[in-house]
């Protein structure tokens, strides 16, 4: 076997990446029966399996371990001497863009970009990862399993490229037939009423327990739900209170039955971001696709998630 084909690199990097032979033959645009002979190779090459069969999925010996980074460097250094990846027309590509984010995102921010990829861009796809834990997330973009990550990640902002989308601030959320809260919202009224609670992964809104015990100020937690949107709608035929991003409270009131109130209370705003590895920093295809989103909040008046 010739190490030189990159084409065998290719292989063994997108299988390393999407734990999947399947998956990575799409990946690469091959057959399946292609990557599987070109993985035979490989092992017999390295005279190791390499990858094997678990309940995850395909995932890497030790040596595969050890040599991920040196078959990486040699795709760039391939890339950049053949132009692989030098130019990237939006009108004539072929990429699926995977992008990690939180419910809100999905909510807000799809529908505008889906919109505009059909105008500009018709061959691209968009894959929507659901946000992790922190290392999960560090990985997937350090990786190349995503493409990019989007929203209130203060865990990420080392080791990774980051740009700020716009700020965002809190608000309190409630039934519009809320039967005590009506013309306002006071601090004794926050602290009698019974909240919703989420409990978005990978996010930092952790930050709203944090400040909220800073400042002595109780909080009712009758009810949990692991994400924004199931909760939301749950206060709409309840008399539950909960805390949410204005961004998503003004959108959400736009179709269905809610009152938005201002906090009693001070609350920090936070970055909403997009985070990207320096692996990717120069790669043609996720620079144009982070220049649309920016693009899209600008439009916006950066108010888009």
């Amino acid at each position: 076997m010739d190490l030189s084909d990159h084409r065998l690199l290719s292989v063994f990097d997108e299988i390393y990446k999407r734990r999947s032979v399947s998956r990575a033959a799409a990946a690469l645009e091959l057959g399946q029966p292609a990557v599987s002979i070109a993985l035979a190779k490989l092992r017999g090459h390295f005279g190791d399996p390499l990858f094997v069969r678990t309940s995850s999925g395909m995932d890497p010996t030790p040596l595969s371990d050890e040599l991920v980074q040196p078959i990486r460097a040699a795709l760039d250094a391939l890339g950049l001497a053949m132009g692989h990846r030098s130019v990237f027309t939006p009108a004539l590509a072929e990429r699926c863009f995977r992008i990690c984010m939180a419910d809100i995102s999905q909510l807000v921010l799809l529908p505008k970009l889906w919109s505009r990829l059909r105008t500009t861009a018709p061959g691209v796809k968009i894959e929507v990862i659901a946000l992790k834990d922190a290392r999960t997330t560090s990985s997937w973009l350090e990786t190349g399993e995503a493409d990019l990550a989007i929203g209130f990640m203060p865990q990420l902002e080392t080791g990774f490229y980051q740009q700020l989308l716009f700020r965002q601030h809190y608000v309190v959320l409630a039934s519009a037939d809320h039967p005590r809260i009506r013309n306002g919202l006071s601090r004794k009224q926050f602290e009698r009423e019974d909240h919703a609670v989420f409990t978005t992964a990978g996010t930092g809104h952790q930050v709203i327990d944090q400040e909220l015990a800073r400042q002595g100020i109780g909080r009712r937690a009758a009810l949990t739900i692991p994400n924004f949107l199931g909760a939301a709608f749950v206060i709409e035929r309840t008399d539950l209170l909960m805390i949410i991003p204005n961004r998503l409270a003004q959108l959400l009131r736009g179709r269905g039955e809610f009152s938005i109130f201002p906090l009693p209370f001070k609350m920090p705003d936070y970055a909403v971001k997009q985070h990207w590895h320096e692996r990717y920093h120069h790669d043609p295809g996720n620079r144009w696709l982070r220049g649309l989103i920016s693009e899209l909040v600008s439009e916006a008046s950066g108010a888009i998630m």
